[in-house]
């Protein structure tokens, strides 16, 4: 599993080497007239997958917590539930 994570990773980085070689030109980017910025092509794509892949993350996140804090309340309760149902010690 290790010897296909190094390949893929590798793979990868060879194929974003290749592709910012072939990429370095020049772009504006333009917001209205107010702002324009130059950098490499290959900058602003990289740029706009981390800024992707962060959002993802981020979403996820909040999803992740969302569900761990539901999953404690709802084990919280069963506890409560089981403890209310179990006859006392003393019943003999």
């Amino acid at each position: 599993m290790t010897i296909i994570r190094w390949l893929v990773g590798t793979l990868l980085f060879v194929a974003l080497l290749f592709l910012s070689l072939q990429n370095s030109e020049l772009v504006t980017l333009r917001f209205y007239h107010w702002f324009s910025w130059q950098a490499p092509l290959i900058f602003l794509l990289v740029s706009a997958f981390a800024l992707g892949a962060l959002a993802g993350l981020f979403a996820g996140f909040f999803r992740t917590t969302r569900v761990k804090r539901q999953l404690t309340r709802l084990r919280r309760e069963h506890r409560q539930d089981r403890a209310s149902k179990l006859p006392p010690l003393d019943a003999a």
